[in-house]
Order: C-alpha cells, then sequence, then structure tokens
C-alpha cells in the first residue's frame, strides 16, 4: 500500500515562494549580464570609431595650360592630368585632378583667366603654358612677366599651394637666339619662385610622329601617357 503524505499548506506557499525568489534572482542576472555585454559592446564601438583615423580630405591639384593639357583631339580622360588622377587613386592619394587647360591659350589670356579659377581651393598648382606664345614669336620678355603675374596671383590666394612648372621649347626653326631665350625662361621662374621644375613637358614626345597626331604638334593617346609620366616624376614627390 502506498500512503501519501500531505504537507500543510503554509510549508507549500514558503517553497513556492522560495522558487519564485530564485527564478526572479536568476531572470535579474541573466539581464544584467545581457545589459553590460551590449554596454560593453557599445563602449566597444564609441572606442573603435574615437580611435579611427579621420578620412583624409581631398586637395585639389590645378592644372593650368593649354590645348597639351586640355587633350586636343582626344577626350579629357586621356588627357595626362585624367592620367595622373588614375596614378594617384592606385596608390590612394586624396587628391583630385581638375583640367583647367583651354585650346589656343597664351600667357596672356591665362593672366586674365587665372582669377576665376582660383574661386575653388588650391593645393597643388602645375602651370603649363608658354607654348602658343612661342609658336607666335612673342617676345620672351613678355612670356615671362605673363608667368610671373599668374604665380604671383597664386601665391596671394594660395600662400601655402606647392607649386610646378612645366617646361616648354620651341622648334629650331624659330633662330636659335630665340629658342635659347624662350627656354630658359621656365626654368628661371621656377627657380625664383620654389617650384618643382618639370624641364621640358614634350620629352620623349616631340618630334616623334607616331607620338604625335596629324599636326605633329599635338600627342596622341600613347604620346599623353608619356607627358603624364613625365609630370608623374616631379609631382609623386610633393604630393
Amino acid at each position: 500500500m502506498f500512503s501519501v503524505i500531505f504537507k500543510p499548506s503554509h510549508i507549500l506557499n514558503a517553497m513556492l515562494h522560495k522558487n519564485v525568489f530564485l527564478w526572479s534572482l536568476l531572470l535579474l542576472l541573466l539581464q544584467g549580464c545581457s545589459e553590460k555585454k551590449e554596454n560593453q559592446t557599445a563602449t566597444d564601438a564609441s572606442t573603435m570609431k574615437e580611435n579611427a583615423p579621420a578620412p583624409a580630405k581631398t586637395k585639389n591639384i590645378l592644372f593650368f595650360g593649354n590645348s597639351l593639357t586640355a587633350g586636343y583631339g582626344l577626350t579629357q580622360a586621356e588627357a595626362f592630368p585624367a592620367i595622373i588622377q588614375q596614378k594617384m587613386d592606385s596608390l590612394g592619394l586624396p587628391y583630385k585632378s581638375i583640367n583647367a587647360g583651354l585650346s589656343g591659350e597664351t600667357t596672356a589670356g591665362g593672366k586674365s583667366r587665372i582669377d576665376w579659377l582660383l574661386r575653388q581651393p588650391v593645393d597643388v598648382f602645375v602651370l603649363e603654358l608658354g607654348a602658343n606664345d612661342g609658336l607666335r614669336g612673342i617676345p620672351p620678355t613678355e612670356t615671362s612677366k605673363n608667368l610671373q603675374a599668374i604665380v604671383d596671383k597664386v601665391k596671394a590666394k594660395y600662400p601655402e599651394a606647392k607649386l610646378v612648372m612645366l617646361g616648354m621649347e620651341v622648334p629650331p626653326n624659330m633662330g636659335g637666339a630665340y629658342a635659347s631665350q624662350f627656354r630658359v625662361i621656365f626654368r628661371e621662374i621656377a627657380e625664383k619662385n620654389d617650384m618643382t621644375l618639370v624641364p621640358f613637358l614634350l620629352e620623349g614626345v616631340a618630334g616623334i610622329r607616331a607620338l604625335n597626331q596629324g599636326d605633329g604638334i599635338h600627342p596622341t593617346v600613347e604620346g599623353q601617357k608619356i607627358l603624364a609620366n613625365n609630370v608623374w616624376e616631379a609631382l609623386q614627390p610633393i604630393l
């Protein structure tokens, strides 16, 4: 025979209350752990965000020139400023290439046009003007004055900007004396203004038929790649 043992009601109530207390305590502990974990996660995320390096501010490189910069006869994406942009992007350099080339531009025209372009921030200024002056036989002294005036305007507006001069030469048929006077302009201005100098932008391209378009003056796509390399060798160290 089995016997059934009945416990007084007050004992059952005590046991029930004890179980409820234990479960409540367990829930509080679990909730506390969960909140602690969530708070720690939030703290860790906040710390990571605070310690993460700030994204580099994009800086502007203004390529100021004539048809050689503009990429005459080609798309702007094939001109050397765009090729240099590709090089900078591949290296993760925070610079934006701005092509301000204008076909037919002389140094006098550039002196008048530069003010409008300086409305935007300029961190690096690349000056490529003078070729059209040479082809027109403009006196080298005048070309020099105009180039210096352009540089002065850039330095006045953005004194911290880095400056690059792209040198140019004229064909021998312009006369030996004229060619010599013209060639030294760019070096003189570069030295005077602490500018990085590319002695001759068209080095490796000028006079090579396969690298120039039908006019024999403006580079082909392959020619523009060489121009980009000529400029990049001088530009990269200062970026």
